[in-house]
């Protein structure tokens, strides 16, 4: 892992780097040479290599290129250089810059840099993935990082977390304009604003929204303290998207693909993820080996392959009741939430790690696997709530179903029940330990999966979001009644937390694999304290939690 003196090290020039430049806006005129005001990053490790990632701008000038080099070094100091190269920031890649450094040793930590015009970057840390043997492996799991819901806190304590890499579940920024889906007090108050001010459409508007994203003094932290695995969820595009559509896009937006291309192509310029084989940006499922410990496969459960969701205020009339819909609708044997190529490989990556004798197959993915149903509320308790404008006719909605132990959000895997009975399969075949790590939902949640027959399949954590709000913004019940009811209507769920933001540690070591739930006391507010819940335990072989 990265020694501490290392993390030091980036957090401090990491915040002499922002205390020098406005942090507004993402194209900050400077009268130098060059400069780099988003900061660095790195992601994407294996053994031997890593993507190394910055944005160079070229100052007052307009130049259409900046050259810069880049190095690594097993030293902060750089006395040991054991990589380096020549890059390009070209503006119609806005000026972004990723290299694929290899020739690393496995297992180990490094600083790197970049340099433009004598100008120096911040200088990152950033690890290999380890070969053979290996005791112990820390991740952190991180979702939902809205700008205008308030400070990402959460972040400043996984940079200040000693681990091996961090898995971003998507949900990395959001496409709303100004005023819609934010924390008063911290757009007005604190000054989170997007920019741009519109809903974001094109791939100027993308790259913008990245841009103020990582203008975030903690984010940039985050960035330059761990290498990062990221997929993305559905707002780094649209509200609810799917293959071929999304809730949050009209015709008046102009054509969907377009914008889905758009979409991707920010992504890729701004995440250090390795884009795939002759630059296709649509297709980022992927598997990383931890020696003999692990794999961690990451999953779209998104785009590539999604059939549109299903919606019980929409459907369940035009399908002729609700009998009708849960049969020939939800239950739809056709019904895709992967896709079939996506299925196909994920049955390849589980077979080549069963051969190799890894202990853990790790699904890194966005949506809930695990089964959970709309909770019944007393009436008594529902009366005395104060809704929201917005939340009050979905729960009442919901309430309607409630006795009819429905699941209770469509987006997510339950959506495709029949669909995750094929994952389940596939689970149960070819993987020895298998782990489902889920974001979305802004809430933290611990299942033991288990396939239509009730038998064990495996274990998932769901993370609470980094600044985005929970249950509690919608149902404000008492946490601890929260719990109690949402664990009574689902039996797979052993613990949960619907009132808090922050981040999920997970550890993985050949005996067992845990997870704790790390949370910050507030967004709102700058200065906060951080707490943890208590340890979820899945033992080597268990299939469920301890």
């Amino acid at each position: 892992m990265p020694t501490p003196l290392r993390r030091r090290s980036v957090l401090q020039a990491t915040g002499a780097s922002l205390g020098a430049i406005s942090l507004r806006g993402f194209a900050i005129n400077k009268p130098t040479a060059a400069h780099f005001t988003h900061g660095i990053a790195s992601g994407d490790p294996l053994a031997d290599r890593v993507i190394l990632w910055t944005r160079v701008l070229p100052g007052s000038s307009n130049a259409e290129t900046v050259p810069c080099a880049w190095q690594v070094a097993t030293d902060e100091t750089f006395d040991t250089i054991i990589a380096s190269g020549e890059a390009i920031g070209r503006a119609e890649r806005d000026y972004t810059v990723k290299v694929d450094a290899a020739g690393l040793a496995p297992g180990q930590s490094y600083c790197y840099r970049f340099i433009a015009n004598g100008v120096i970057s911040p200088i990152g840390c950033t690890r290999t993935l380890p070969i053979g043997a290996v005791s112990e492996f820390k991740m952190a799991v991180a979702s939902c990082s809205n700008y205008p819901q308030g400070f990402f806190h959460a972040y400043r304590d996984i940079a200040e977390s000693e681990l091996d890499a961090v898995l971003h579940l998507g949900d990395y920024l959001y496409e709303y304009p100004v005023g819609e889906y934010v924390n008063p007090i911290a757009e007005e108050r604190l000054g989170r604003k997007v920019e741009p001010e519109h809903e974001i459409l094109v791939i100027e508007d993308y790259r913008m929204r990245h841009g103020l994203y990582r203008t975030d003094p903690d984010l940039q932290a985050a960035h330059a303290a761990h290498p990062w695995i990221t997929v993305w969820d559905d707002h780094e595009m649209m509200n609810d998207t799917w293959r071929a559509g999304a809730e949050n896009h009209d015709e008046g937006e102009g054509d969907f693909f377009k914008r889905i291309q758009a979409a991707r192509q920010a992504y890729h310029e701004w995440m250090p993820i390795r884009t795939g084989a002759e630059g296709d940006q649509g297709v980022i499922y992927r598997a990383f080996q931890i020696g003999d410990l692990a794999d961690l496969i990451m999953l779209d459960t998104r785009l590539t392959g999604r059939d549109q969701q299903l919606n019980y205020g929409r459907d369940i009339e035009p399908a002729g009741g609700l009998e009708a819909f849960i049969k020939d609708h939800l239950n739809a044997p056709e019904r895709q939430l992967l896709g079939s190529t996506q299925e196909q490989w994920l049955e390849g990556a589980l077979l080549e790690s069963k051969a190799r004798g890894a202990t853990w197959q790790v699904l890194g993915q966005q949506v809930l696997m695990g089964k959970l149903n709309i909770p019944v509320i007393p009436p008594e308790e529902l009366a005395k709530l104060e809704l929201s404008e917005y939340a009050r006719p979905r729960v009442e909605q919901t309430q309607q179903l409630a006795p009819y132990g429905l699941p209770s959000n469509l987006d997510a895997w339950d959506g495709y029940p029949v669909a995750r009975e094929r994952l389940f399969a596939m689970l149960s075949a070819h993987a020895t330990n298998s782990i489902s790590l889920a974001g979305d939902t802004h809430n933290g949640w611990a299942f033991n999966l288990a396939n239509q027959k009730g038998e064990a399949v495996g274990v998932e954590w769901g993370t609470p979001g980094i600044s985005s709000p929970g249950l509690e913004n919608y149902v404000p019940l008492p946490p601890e009644q929260m719990q109690a009811l949402l664990i009574g209507a689902s039996p797979e769920l052993a613990a949960c937390d619907t009132s808090q933001r922050g981040w999920t540690e997970v550890r993985l070591t050949p005996e067992a694999a845990t997870a704790r739930w790390r949370f910050v006391s507030s967004v709102t507010e700058p200065t906060y304290q951080t707490s943890a819940g208590e340890p979820l335990v899945t033992q080597r072989n268990a299939r469920k939690l301890a």
